[in-house]
């Protein structure tokens, strides 16, 4: 796979050398040389020295047979620009763009080409809700390209999917089962899986599909309840 990532920080650098080592074809696009020099001996991918807001920088990392980019720069005004030219001079696939800035979190929409956004601080209060909430639906991610999300909940003791197969609920067809934690132990979803107080239970769903969900898994029919 190639993955171009735009900005070589902290989190571009590591999400390079982490792909690198996975074994794919990494480009970076950074325009401090000084940071280029620093960081090249220490990954094995290609650096393009240039501003990755300019489709001339864009079209030297070869972006116009990458399967994904990462906007990674520290200025959300970039990454927006970097995300919105991706998608509609070179059409990548998958555009991932870094939110800086919680509060404009709202604009890295598929209007600006952004298939994922991460929020770090909203990434982070989702964790810490999963962690503390029973019995709560709780969004961990978003897709903007196609609506959907990703949600957990852990079951509490009333949950009324609680001893029954998967194959017994009334799951919506949009909604798809991701994976149960059980104990610290991961269970791949199968028709015959039963679900137990305190499973924590890992959902793909659609926002028409959501509420639906949580009816099934907590018995609610208020998803803001």
């Amino acid at each position: 796979m190639k993955v171009v990532i735009a900005g070589a920080g902290s989190v571009g650098a590591f999400i390079a050398e982490d792909l690198a080592l996975a074994g794919h074809n990494v480009v970076v696009i950074e325009q401090d040389s000084d940071e280029v020099k620093k960081i090249r001996p220490q990954i094995n991918c290609h650096f393009v020295t240039g501003d990755a807001c300019e489709v001339s920088s864009l079209q030297q990392a070869g972006l116009n047979d990458a399967d994904v980019i990462v906007a990674a720069t520290g200025d959300d005004e970039d990454n927006l620009v970097i995300s919105l030219l991706a998608k509609q001079e070179f059409m990548v696939p998958r555009v991932v763009a870094r939110v800086n800035n919680p509060k404009n979190l709202w604009l890295f929409n598929k209007t600006w080409g952004v298939d994922v956004s991460v929020s770090t601080p909203h990434l982070l209060s989702s964790l810490v809700e999963e962690a503390v909430s029973v019995g709560s639906l709780v969004r961990l991610l978003s897709f903007e390209k196609s609506g959907a999300r990703l949600v957990e909940v852990t079951l509490a003791m009333d949950s009324p999917a609680i001893d029954f197969e998967l194959s017994a609920l009334k799951f919506p067809r949009e909604a798809s089962i991701v994976a149960i934690i059980r104990e610290d132990k991961v269970i791949v979803p199968r028709g015959e899986t039963i679900l137990r107080s305190g499973d924590e239970v890992v959902v793909l769903v659609t926002i028409e599909s959501e509420a639906e969900v949580k009816k099934v898994l907590i018995g609610a029919t208020d998803i803001n309840k």
